[in-house]
Order: structure tokens, then sequence, then C-alpha cells
């Protein structure tokens, strides 16, 4: 996968704020084999830098203390950058909804400086992260996030505007399997416990997503990307009994299952893409392509032209292709993180 983008990144410097995550610590990996000349790992989390430093050991590497929330940090660090993945952000529901200013001041505030600094700095190009909680939101996190793809698009129409080399291009996706503090590590976390697997709703549907996919899909972006676009990963779902279900069976655990109910904050389905924007998608293979509604400033083509309306309810978990229990199943063992659970299991066993 990673050979298609060599040539974009050999012997540039990237720049990932948010980089001590669960996507910064995969794309890094993806990216070393590209040997660009430096990769800088911004972040506030002095421990998790201190962690990866010595995983890798790499003078590729350049470990920067900051946030994004401050200005004279973000600025002083985008010096000389090529490109950007803007991955800081406060990703937990439950967390944005008790201290929605906090996700505003990571979310919206923190990315308006990098997308600002990017621009200032001369970067290449841009990619900031965003999610499905960002189409149609119903909570602080959602919020947060969709007003950070207005930030970019309207600094994209700014640099239209003014011919601007630097390209400002985002992603979409929704929860990435076994990323921290998502469902299946929850549902292992019961499972070593001996305890009831916890159910939200029967009929919820989620996007399956494993991590390695949305390094694929920032690197399209960082290729293909275009100013002001959104560009979104192809993926299957399943209901969330079936990928219960599915964890059970591979770790041959009893299938017992408690409801607890929808949690505040959450939906039932995925929407990666709404009903409005599929009016304009572009069907890319693998991906697909949102450009922004208004790709200039002229102010009667938003307050006068209409669109057209269309029948399909977007891009949802609902209506994308449906894995069956085997395919669940199928997919999740490829998953790193579940062959290593099962290592663990075997070699319990042989002691």
């Amino acid at each position: 996968m990673v050979n298609r983008f060599k040539e974009e990144i050999k012997d540039s410097i990237i720049l990932i704020t948010g980089g001590t995550g669960s996507f910064g610590s995969t794309m890094l990996r993806e990216l070393l084999e590209l040997h660009p000349r430096e990769i800088i790992i911004f972040s506030r989390d002095e421990l998790k830098q201190f962690e990866m430093r010595n995983m890798y050991n790499s003078k590729t590497l350049r470990f920067v203390i900051g946030d994004v929330r401050d200005v004279d940090s973000v600025n002083k660090v985008m010096r000389g950058v090529d490109f950007v993945f803007s991955a800081a952000a406060l990703k937990q529901v439950p967390t944005c909804e008790f201290f929605p200013m906090e996700a505003i001041k990571t979310n919206t505030i923190g990315s308006y400086n990098v997308i600002n600094a990017a621009v200032a700095n001369d970067v290449k190009r841009v990619v900031i992260l965003s999610t499905d909680k960002a189409v149609y939101p119903i909570n602080a996190m959602g919020m947060s996030k969709a007003l950070m793809e207005k930030i970019m698009t309207a600094s994209a129409r700014d640099l239209n505007h003014i011919g601007s080399e630097t390209v400002l291009c985002g992603v979409r996706y929704g929860n990435v399997l076994y990323s921290r503090g998502s469902v299946i590590p929850y549902f292992i976390d019961l499972i070593k416990q001996n305890k009831k697997i916890r159910l939200t709703d029967p009929k919820m549907t989620r996007f399956l997503l494993p991590l390695r996919y949305s390094v694929e899909l920032v690197l399209h972006a960082l290729s293909r990307g275009e100013n002001g676009n959104m560009y979104v990963k192809k993926a299957p779902a399943t209901d969330i009994v079936t990928l219960a279900k599915a964890v059970c069976r591979i770790f041959d655990y009893k299938e017992e299952f408690e409801i607890v109910g929808v949690r505040a904050g959450e939906k039932i389905h995925e929407t990666l893409i709404s009903k409005e924007e599929w009016t304009r998608v572009k069907d890319q293979g693998d991906f697909y392509c949102i450009p922004q509604e208004i790709s200039n400033l002229d102010y009667d083509k938003y307050f006068i032209k209409g669109r057209e309306d269309v029948e399909k309810d977007g891009y949802t978990s609902a209506n994308t292709k449906k894995l069956n229990l085997e395919e669940t199943k199928d997919l999740l063992l490829t998953l790193p993180e579940i062959q290593g659970e099962l290592k663990a299991i075997k070699n319990n066993e042989r002691l």
C-alpha cells in the first residue's frame, strides 16, 4: 500500500499533531517505510512521547511537546514542514459532553491554529481528521468536528481566491476497530472478567474500519486531495449483536448479552456522507470524494442557486454492505490486537 505514496513523502518533513494517539502510532510505522527526511511528533503527552521514542529509536523522528491550543507552539513547530496530518483531538463522546468548551478549544480552535500556521509557513498539504459524528451532529464532539470541517473549507476558499499553493483537505471515518475506548476492547475486557456482554441497542450498526484502512484513507487524501474536499473510505458494516457474537466466537465465550440502552450522544447508525452531500459526491474506487459545496467567494451562488435532491440517505452504516457473522469474525481475526490476545491466551495455557 505504502509504495504508491513513496514519491510524495520521500525526503519531506512531516508533522503529525496528536502523534502519540492510536492513529499517529500506526501512521508513523507506515511513514517510516517511505523514508521522509523527518517526522515531527507534536503532542502534550510526555510519557507517550518517551515510550514512542524508546520504541523506535529512530533519527528520523523528532518529538516536540506542545498543544494545538497554543498559537505560538504551533507556529514554531510548523517551520519548514511539507505535510501536516492534523490528528490532535478530544475523541471521547462522554468527555466532550461533560466538557464541551474543551472540545471546542482542541477540536475547533486547535485545528484553526494548525491550518493558519500551515498557510503562513507555505506547507504543501494539510489533511485534517474528522469523524462520522460531524455529519448531522448530535453531541459536542461531533459539533466541534463539524465546525473544524467548516473552518477547513472556508480557509480553502480563501486560498483559492488568493492563488495559494497550499492544499487543505480532510477525511472522515467512523469508530476504528480496536482503537482506544472502542467497543471491541471493552467486550474483551468483559470476557476476561467472565461477565455478560453489554450491548446498547440490537438495531445499532457500525462501520467496520481497521486502523490500517484509516491510514490508507489519509494517504489517499495526501496524494490526491484537492482544496476544500473531504474523503471517505468505503467500508462494510454490521450490527452490534453480530459484532458481539463474532468476538464471543473468536474467544470461545458464551453468548450472553445484557441490553443497557443507547448512551447520551450516541446514534443508532453512523453516517459518513449526508444526504445533502451525496448530490455532489465523486466515486474514486475504494474512496468517495466530497467536493466543497461552494468553491469560491461568490455570495450570489450561495444565496440564490439551489441543488437537486436525491432519494438516497447519504452513506451510512445502515445502507453499506453488511457482513454476516462469519465475515465479521474473519475481519476481526486480521486485527493484530486480536491475534495478540489469542496468542497470550495460548501461551498461558502452555504454562
